[in-house]
């Protein structure tokens, strides 16, 4: 009987110390499971955010992508990424948050792009992967799309030398308008992307310093901040203004809006909301100019442009609101489908307001319009809510009493140009002031 008892306390022991030992064991994989999986996830969140980062912004999207979506409305009164008409007043709050507080940091922009529209460049002609119809160059060069970003923009694959031959001789007043991106890599040693305006002639993919006026724009990797330089040349080539300096608004892997206003032998330059060049006399008032783009990438450092916009004459609002009774203005501009005013757009407004401010008697009516793209009554309601928004701008942002104005939307009932070019749909996307 002792012997059967000592037998099944031994077996006991022996069936509860492999039990414990399993338990044990599974407990210690579970536990190192549990981490595991918990540095996975800490691994995969930091990842998201790196996919989201930069890097993913110039991730080129699928070609299937580009070849099903189509533009079915209205772009915004001056920009041509705006590839619909939707009228959705979901989030209003925040998006009119968020217009304010943009309209805010563009308080010291003066720019005022100009009056008429001679030349605009989207390449919504172009297929994916083309060299763009209208232009031409003596190095490389792609239609590409960008995650995150709306419209074809081109890309530049190597140095050399990118003529729009769509925009002839430029006049004595302009404002020329783009978008500028870079990758996040962008190297210190890879040239930057220059705006050039040369004396005209019979090649411009040769190099050629007589009577040129250029901005340079070198955005660097690794650093909060990039470079941007300017130089005037004269007839005999040799260099007759030259400078540089840091610019934070040129970080590497972001988009950067480029404004140029001539005015006669005057040139100022804006990156964003930012004056960094003003030179009284960078233009020689005989020469006749025309543009290029130069420089261009190298491995790992691309440069990008789009939505490019040029127009003729500095709007003369005053003479024309007072004096003639309308003004027209193609420089508010509106986001994506949008009737959110883009903070670029402070400069125009603020011109307007002044006006009104020094003559308190006058009255007006805001009326919007749009291009035929698109169903018509969508662009009807799309033009009525944009003349809205100029309103509440001139009222919140510059105290101009909403008694004094009245909105209306035309769509695209009262075109001013041919809706079947980029610089015709650009010009009837407009805003007007009629006096009352």
């Amino acid at each position: 009987m002792r012997y059967f008892t000592l037998v099944a306390l031994v077996l006991c022991f022996a069936f509860s110390s492999q039990a414990q030992t399993k338990l044990e064991d599974r407990v210690k994989n579970k536990s190192k499971r549990r981490g595991e999986n918990k540095v996975d996830r800490t691994i995969d969140n930091g990842l998201n955010k790196v996919e989201q980062g930069f890097d993913g912004l110039f991730k080129k999207k699928k070609k299937k992508k580009d070849k099903n979506s189509t533009s079915t409305n209205d772009t915004d009164a001056n920009n041509s990424s705006s590839t619909g008409n939707d009228n959705s007043s979901n989030g209003a709050q925040t998006d009119n948050q968020v217009a304010k507080t943009a309209l805010k940091s563009y308080s010291k922009y003066d720019f005022i792009p100009g009056e008429k529209v001679i030349a605009y460049e989207d390449f919504s002609q172009d297929a994916i992967g083309d060299f763009p119809a209208k232009w031409n160059t003596n190095s490389s060069a792609e239609i590409v799309t960008l995650s995150g970003q709306e419209g074809k923009w081109l890309q530049m694959n190597g140095k050399g030398v990118f003529y729009p031959e769509f925009v002839g001789d430029l006049p004595e007043n302009f404002t020329l308008e783009y978008n500028m991106a870079s990758s996040e890599k962008y190297s210190y040693y890879c040239p930057g992307f220059d705006v050039n305006f040369v004396e005209k002639q019979d090649n411009y993919l040769k190099a050629n310093n007589a009577n040129k006026v250029y901005v340079g724009f070198h955005p660097y990797r690794n650093a909060n901040a990039g470079h941007s330089n300017v130089a005037t040349h004269g007839k005999d080539r040799k260099r007759i203004i030259g400078n540089g300096k840091t610019i934070s608004q040129l970080k590497a892997g972001t988009v950067a809006r480029i404004s140029i206003w001539r005015q006669k032998t005057r040139l100022r330059v804006y990156i964003n909301e930012v004056k960094v060049w003003d030179l009284p006399r960078a233009f020689a008032p005989e020469t006749i100019y025309r543009l290029i783009f130069t420089g261009g990438g190298c491995e790992g450092s691309i440069p990008y442009i789009s939505d490019m916009r040029l127009a003729v004459g500095k709007p003369d609002t005053r003479s024309k609101l007072i004096t003639e009774g309308k003004f027209v203005t193609r420089g508010i501009l509106f986001d994506v489908n949008s009737d959110k005013i883009k903070g670029e757009s402070y400069g125009t407004l603020k011109d307007i307001a002044q006006v009104l401010s020094e003559n308190p008697t006058v009255r007006v009516k805001i009326i919007g319009h749009t291009d035929a793209d698109g169903e018509e009554q969508t662009n009807l309601q799309l033009s009525q809510k944009r003349a809205e928004a100029v309103k509440q701008a001139l009222s919140k942002e510059f105290n101009i009493t909403t008694e004094r104005m009245e909105t209306s939307g035309k769509g695209e009932s009262e075109p001013v140009d041919s809706n079947d070019t980029a610089a015709g749909k650009a010009n009837n996307r407009r805003v007007e002031f009629v006096k009352l």
